[in-house]
């Protein structure tokens, strides 16, 4: 049994680090492994990530289009005809969905919409609602509610 107190690495899976320039008889000596001159050879000698020796790099050759957003947040969209396959005795969470394989993947809140018809009386608990959905989930005698989002 593996606990963190006696995980060690595999076999052959870790080296000893490389000590360079420590003499001739090392075999790394004197250049240290590398070689005679040029900007290789210098401390922080080698050029920034993406530098193409002068020629225009290839991320500013290519064309810039449209805006990205990084804050943007990923909703999953569940349609209330898609709820029908649940009966009333659990809430209908996040946790219920992923289970019935109507949300995937990393999402950051479930958004239900009001496409078709719901003939289920559920408790539903998601981040955001549209009115029609929750017009409809009132209406069969379900209930409700919203929580983050």
């Amino acid at each position: 049994m593996y606990t963190l107190s006696n995980l060690s690495p595999s076999e052959g899976s870790t080296h000893r680090r490389k000590r360079v320039g420590r003499g001739p008889s090392s075999g790394n000596g004197k250049t240290a492994g590398r070689g005679q001159k040029g900007q290789k050879s210098r401390s922080g000698g080698s050029p920034r990530v993406g530098f193409e020796g002068g020629q225009m790099p290839l991320s500013r050759r290519l064309p810039k289009r449209g805006f990205k957003n990084i804050f943007a947040k990923n909703i999953a969209i569940v349609n209330v005809a898609d709820l029908n396959r649940f009966d009333g005795s659990v809430p209908v969470d996040v946790v219920a969905l992923r289970e019935a394989g109507l949300v995937r993947g990393q999402i950051d809140g479930v958004k239900l919409l009001g496409n078709g018809d719901l003939n289920v009386k559920l408790n539903v608990i998601v981040d955001a609602v549209s009115a029609s959905a929750r017009e409809k989930i009132e209406k069969a005698g379900g209930s409700i509610e919203v929580c983050g989002g």
